[in-house]
């Protein structure tokens, strides 16, 4: 039996992902693309559609799509062509977004998702698209007035339509962050939502379960965060529940989702495909691929982080968690993937870039160590010339500085070796035993946890200078020597 009312119903969702492409340029003129300048500086007759212009494609674009396409499985179509989407909003300069409709760049494909259970799922796309993307209407920028800012007003998108294929909040999220990490891993976008350079519309509906037919969807415009597509999914999926139970309709309409009371409200009516009145763009002649274009774009890929997190848990042994924390960042991962140049020692090499390391790294005013050095440091702990404690704590500080000079060239001026003097430690163990007496008495008697007593006082007199395991092995057998 069901436990609630909402235990009867389906969740069903469908993503739009807007991903802005990080060309210098606009996608059908020279208008600088960057994002960050004063309002209407990027701008031009062109880009405003002015009567008598003409716009021209951007190759680089079209090779961004194409990457993504190809991360995603999809099949590249070779024969492109671009359409008018006709709807008029202020800050759409032309009245019409130059987009692809029936020949889209993109068809098929799927990501695939690692939810919490453990368990993996391929979500579909239907496909992606290349378009421009809309002007800024700032609304709290002046007491009366909406303000327009066209400077983003022709900067190039891909649009990525999933199938509706998600059925948890949790799904849509970890499909919006594997979009992240790919777009990141491909640099064909920052992936920055707060920005807008990452966008997602949110096609939400609800069915019976073990329905076979979709029931009516609405569609959540805009949503800048992962976290708030998954505040939007659950509230809606709960809001169409109640209207359905309470014997209403669900009217597919175009909502906004407020972020401050986590609910949604009607924008408009929802406009149907019809309702744009798409026909072939005049002015743009048919975009042809040939496989050769197409497979030397393949060439040019990064490894995505699908191959190296499989790379890393079957090659290196790194545990699923480690292989995963290194991969969901690009920069993180491009950064291990330099050290391991130097170093074989990959889960030393983890340990250290989870550990000590972690602050630096996520610091983006912090330049991390030069990542050879830091492979000669990780040598050096390994061959015994210095522990871990030191490296951490005086070397590793030394390495953040960026001197130029090598772990062992450090460690030499720091005088950080350890004592290879057998005569050294046992003068240190000495010492140690004749400050704590009643603590050697303790100890024979069998009480073992003072040995840490012992080896704090050691590492104490020495600097830290010498090798744990071995003073651990000395200092037992001073101890049990009567």
């Amino acid at each position: 039996m069901a436990t609630s009312v909402s235990d009867k119903y389906e969740l069903v969702v469908g993503l739009e992902v807007h991903a802005q492409l990080s060309t210098q340029s606009k996608i059908f003129s020279s208008d600088s693309a960057a994002f960050g300048a004063e309002p209407n500086r990027h701008i031009s007759m062109v880009s405003l559609g002015h009567p008598g212009t003409l716009p021209f494609l951007n190759k680089k674009a079209v090779a961004y799509a194409i990457k993504m396409g190809l991360a995603c499985h999809c099949t590249i179509n070779q024969e492109n062509h671009f359409a008018r989407k006709n709807y008029f909003y202020a800050d759409l300069p032309k009245g019409y977004q130059i987009s692809q409709d029936l020949a889209p760049i993109c068809l098929g494909g799927h990501i695939t998702v690692k939810l919490s259970d453990g368990s993996k799922k391929d979500i579909a796309i239907h496909h992606i698209h290349l378009e421009e993307d809309a002007g800024k209407s700032m609304h709290d920028q002046h007491g009366t007035d909406s303000l327009i800012d066209l400077n983003r007003a022709g900067v190039p998108l891909i649009e990525i339509v999933s199938e509706p294929d998600l059925r948890s909040a949790e799904e849509a999220g970890q499909y919006l962050t594997e979009i992240r990490k790919l777009v990141r891993y491909l640099d064909i976008c920052d992936g920055n939502m707060e920005e807008g350079s990452l966008r997602c519309d949110a096609n939400i509906s609800v069915r019976l379960k073990g329905a076979s037919q979709y029931g009516n969807r609405c569609e959540v415009k805009n949503l800048n965060s992962i976290r708030n597509v998954q505040r939007a999914i659950d509230h809606e999926f709960q809001r169409q529940i109640d209207v359905i139970e309470n014997g209403g309709h669900i009217d597919q309409n175009t909502l906004n989702f407020d972020a401050d009371t986590g609910e949604t409200s009607v924008l408009r009516s929802k406009e149907m495909a019809n309702d744009y009145r798409y026909f072939p763009e005049p002015d743009l002649p048919p975009l042809v691929l040939t496989k050769a274009d197409i497979e030397q774009i393949r060439a040019e890929m990064p490894a995505l982080p699908g191959e190296l997190y499989q790379k890393y848990t079957t090659q290196f042994g790194l545990s699923d968690y480690d292989a995963g924390v290194i991969t969901s960042d690009y920069h993180l991962a491009q950064y291990f993937e330099t050290i391991i140049k130097y170093t074989t020692n990959y889960k030393a090499a983890t340990n250290w870039l989870m550990g000590p390391l972690k602050a630096v790294l996520d610091d983006s005013h912090t330049t991390p160590p030069n990542p050879e050095h830091l492979a000669g440091m990780i040598k050096l702990v390994d061959d015994g010339k210095i522990n871990h404690t030191i490296a951490a704590h005086k070397l590793l500080p030394e390495l953040l500085k960026n001197t130029g000079k090598s772990a062992e060239q450090l460690a030499t001026e720091l005088n950080l070796f350890i004592s290879d003097s057998s005569d050294e430690l046992n003068e240190f163990i000495l010492k140690a035993l004749s400050k704590f007496p009643d603590k050697v008495t303790e100890y024979r008697k069998g009480k073992k946890g003072v040995l840490g007593l012992f080896m704090g006082e050691i590492m104490k007199q020495s600097k830290g200078k010498i090798d744990p395991q071995k003073t651990n092995q000395l200092l037992i057998k001073a101890l049990e020597t009567k």
